[in-house]
């Protein structure tokens, strides 16, 4: 069977500092190492994806993506399998992953490699990527497409969504979040149509000209970056409040930030103006 690729190719993973001791809790999935890399996990990523999540016990947000990845995976009732790799405890074939930093998730499709995200992501975007990969490793014959049951309210919220109804469907996704709360296609569906609400009857060339003229206004520096995220603009909407978190201060900047992230929420985790704007982001707060 063939290897990862480069899988003798070395990493430095020097800046992530010195071992400490791992945490005592049990941490879900199956445990990656140099031996059963080549003899259980190839093997079974010919039958279905595997997910492979590189974590450190010097790293929270690793432990907890490992965790978050073992909630969900019992959710898509054994269409993949979860692997966890201790970059300590296997430091080769963390090389062989070519893992640079953590937490950093690998989907094995038929003995191949496809890297996935090197940071952390909400739940309702990891299910997105993860129904990606199965879709991807269906196309090439392992395992079968996931199929999603929805729910009686998530139905309605979509006919409403169909015909403009957009409070009737905000009404409906939030009485399937109040049964069920953690309902991360409801979350997100909400998030879409509040967008929606927020930007109905508005006219892009008046909003950002508005905007332009009054650029001290924070509510409209907002609103016209919903109405360039609802127009396809996401770099610009991004760079929009990008721009304000560097500019203002205190509350303000409090809600510049917060707007930016639930707009980060409706933008696949894959897609690069993404990381380039959580990068940007990152800058201007530190």
């Amino acid at each position: 069977m063939s290897n990862p690729p480069n899988f003798a190719r070395a990493v430095d993973l020097s800046s992530l500092g010195k071992p400490k001791p791992a945490p005592l809790a049990a941490m879900p999935g199956l445990e990656v190492t140099a031996h059963n890399l080549k003899s259980e996990f190839l093997p079974i990523s010919s039958t279905k994806p595997v997910i492979v999540i590189a974590w450190s016990a010097r790293s929270p947000e690793s432990i907890e993506m490992v965790r978050t990845l073992g909630a969900i995976e019992n959710s898509y009732q054994g269409s993949w399998v979860l692997g966890r790799l201790d970059i300590d405890a296997e430091p080769q074939v963390a090389q062989a992953f070519q893992t640079k930093s953590i937490p950093y998730a690998i989907a094995l499709i038929a003995e191949q490699m496809v890297p996935l995200f090197e940071q952390s992501y909400p739940e309702a975007q990891i299910r997105l990527v993860l129904d990606k990969v199965i879709a991807l490793a269906a196309e090439q014959g392992v395992g079968a497409a996931h199929v999603e049951v929805s729910e009686p309210e998530e139905d309605e919220a979509i006919v409403a969504l169909e015909i403009g109804d957009f409070k009737a469907a905000e009404a409906a996704y939030k009485r399937l979040l109040v049964r069920k709360p953690t309902e991360t296609i409801a979350k997100l569906g909400l998030a879409q149509t509040q967008l929606l609400i927020r930007t109905d009857g508005l006219v892009l060339a008046t909003i950002i000209k508005q905007s332009v003229d009054n650029p001290s206004e924070i509510g409209l520096q907002l609103q016209a970056a919903d109405m360039e995220m609802v127009n396809g603009k996401v770099e610009a909407a991004f760079d929009r409040l990008i721009h304000l978190v560097k500019t203002t201060t205190g509350d303000e900047r409090n809600k510049a930030r917060e707007h930016l992230l639930a707009l980060f929420a409706l933008v696949d985790p894959l897609d690069p103006r993404l990381a380039l704007a959580r990068s940007a982001l990152a800058n201007a707060l530190f």
